[in-house]
């Protein structure tokens, strides 16, 4: 892809006054798809414009302080001097809650835009960018309930609750990580509950507010390969020692953390059960599982305009924005 090329799936003309009045950008898609770069990159073209950009990140495993290496973390010194929001807010021994992201990040959002800025969502984490996006409600937590439902899984696995919850929610059965037990277990708490709202996206979702949403794509097979890259990338730059580090953090005790993937394969290296080789092979299938959810979710927003990035490097990626932000 060259420069000098309109940018590839981007619905409309480059430059339509949608990009110049919205107030709020989501960069979505599955991991590894150059999200964090395209989103700096819009930034920085509204900032070059002489308005004010803030990125507001929706990948619920960089809320954890420490957890960089594995989740492709952008480090500080190439966020451009971009306010970066929802990073590293959470302790390891803490559990992410949805409800109170959304609270959290559409108030962010909502004072950069009032401050006459423009609010970049950028993320992979399919609920939570649609807890921004979507007039979507949560219940709260029943206690009885969620203990109820934790000692089932802990005595006869996923199995049976996966079942049940795609009797009552085939939707969030269909993106469900099956290996996250905190994750299965609201979701049946959440679809089992007679004043329950469906925490999956509804077929025609309202939206909280207007927005351009960008879903970035690649061409499969090279997704794939470029996975277990990144796979083995992680592992060669220390994610070992950074998980020894965290579980001296309690990292071993934080239900969300734990379930990361990559960490959760480190800790198994750590424990003597399993090789680095072994933990990089888990980590890139978990990691294509995970980008096939993703792609899942994100292909039922209606409304986003899809822009094929397949082999768009870094620089590529800036020469989309330009054409997103003229």
């Amino acid at each position: 892809m060259s420069a000098a090329e309109p940018a590839p799936g981007l619905h409309g003309e480059p430059g339509e006054p949608a990009a110049d009045t919205v107030s709020l950008i989501a960069v979505v898609g599955a991991t590894g798809t150059g999200k964090s770069d395209l989103a700096i990159a819009i930034a920085d073209r509204h900032r070059a414009h002489g308005r004010n950009a803030e990125i507001v990140n929706a990948d619920a495993m960089q809320f954890y302080r420490g957890m960089d290496i594995g989740t492709a973390k952008v480090p500080l010194a190439e966020r451009h001097g971009i306010p970066h929001h929802q990073l590293d807010v959470l302790d390891v021994t803490d559990e992410a809650s949805v409800a109170a992201y959304q609270r959290d990040a559409r108030a962010i959002i909502g004072r950069i835009v009032d401050d006459g800025g423009v609010a970049v969502l950028v993320g992979g984490s399919g609920l939570y960018v649609s807890s921004v996006l979507h007039d979507l409600e949560f219940p709260g937590t029943d206690p009885e309930l969620r203990a109820a439902l934790e000692r089932e899984h802990a005595e006869d696995g996923p199995n049976a609750l996966l079942a049940r919850l795609r009797e009552l929610d085939p939707a969030a059965a269909e993106t469900i990580d099956v290996r996250n037990p905190r994750r299965l277990i609201r979701a049946v708490e959440i679809a089992s509950r007679s004043d329950r709202v469906t925490p999956s996206l509804p077929s025609a979702p309202r939206a909280w507010r207007p927005a351009r949403v960008l879903h970035l794509r690649r061409d499969r097979a090279q997704l794939v390969a470029a996975l277990h890259d990144r796979a083995a990338g992680m592992f060669r730059d220390g994610l070992v020692d950074e998980v020894a580090a965290l579980r001296t953090r309690g990292l071993e005790q934080g239900r969300t953390a734990r379930a990361a993937i990559g960490y959760s394969q480190a800790l198994d290296v750590l424990r003597g059960d399993a090789t680095v080789a072994d933990a990089v092979e888990a980590t890139a299938v978990a990691t294509r599982k995970y980008a096939r959810r993703q792609v899942s979710w994100f292909k039922r927003y209606a409304d986003a305009e899809d822009l094929d990035v397949t082999g768009a490097d870094r620089q590529e990626l800036s020469d989309v924005a330009r054409r997103i932000v003229p």
